[in-house]
């Protein structure tokens, strides 16, 4: 049987309660909330007939691993992912938007990607499984119910699922500060795979040769660049935006 989750914090919880509340084992609230929005929760795990179970700040703040637990702390059966990539590929009617983050350490940065992924519309995130952030209670937390609604594969050899990539016909476009093609000049309405690196490091060599083009966000202010999750954001809108 697969090991506990923990899930943590408002928006995390209510995605679970909204689409799989029979996985969560045990919720933890604190009795000291009695705001609107500790009422609305509870309403709804009522409803969803998850029971709550009191616990205060000090125990919370240990189950989570964090202070940040806005008073709901949750132990979770983990998802079952339901399709492997080409599985995911093969069952879409519309053509693919996916993106890869290649070199993504930090929970934070993950869970943000991940929200701005599912409010896009993205079908899937790519990340390689070594040198990236896996998706814990942290990343759950800062994805804000998008760890749960967005499929996220980490793949053993990037470049290579980037080539599986391009046989299906999709385009990649990795992001970068000296790439010659702007965001906005780029045709981003097909098949696509937007390519982003860590924040400072960028694209790593291999994966930036195996991109069909690289683009920039056009940089106004005096910051040289973007916030990995801030840049997702922009690069997968504008795909939407052309999309129409």
């Amino acid at each position: 049987m697969p090991s506990l989750q923990v899930l943590f914090g408002f928006h995390a919880l209510d995605v679970r309660l909204k689409i799989a509340p029979q996985s969560i084992v045990e919720l933890y609230v604190d009795p000291a909330r009695h705001d609107a929005r500790m009422r609305q929760f509870l309403a709804r795990a009522q409803l969803a007939g998850v029971r709550p179970i009191q616990a205060d700040a000090a125990r919370l703040s240990h189950l989570a691993g964090s202070q940040r637990h806005q008073g709901v702390v949750a132990r979770v059966q983990p998802r079952p992912m339901e399709h492997s990539l080409d599985d995911l590929l093969d069952g879409l009617i519309e053509p693919p938007l996916l993106l890869v983050l290649d070199g993504v350490t930090d929970p934070h940065n993950l869970g943000a990607c991940l929200r701005a992924a599912d409010g896009a519309g993205a079908h899937a995130v790519i990340a390689p499984r070594d040198r990236a952030a896996g998706i814990n209670a942290v990343a759950a937390k800062a994805a804000s119910g998008a760890a749960d609604t967005v499929p996220y594969f980490m793949v053993t050899n990037l470049a290579r699922t980037l080539g599986e990539l391009k046989e299906r016909a999709i385009w990649i476009a990795g992001a970068s500060d000296d790439a010659d093609a702007t965001l906005y000049a780029a045709d981003l309405k097909g098949a696509l795979a937007l390519v982003l690196g860590a924040e400072g490091s960028g694209l790593r060599q291999l994966t930036r040769k195996t991109c069909d083009q690289l683009l920039r966000i056009p940089m106004h202010g005096a910051v040289e660049s973007l916030n990995v999750s801030v840049a997702s954001g922009v690069c997968l809108y504008e795909a939407r935006r052309q999309r129409g």
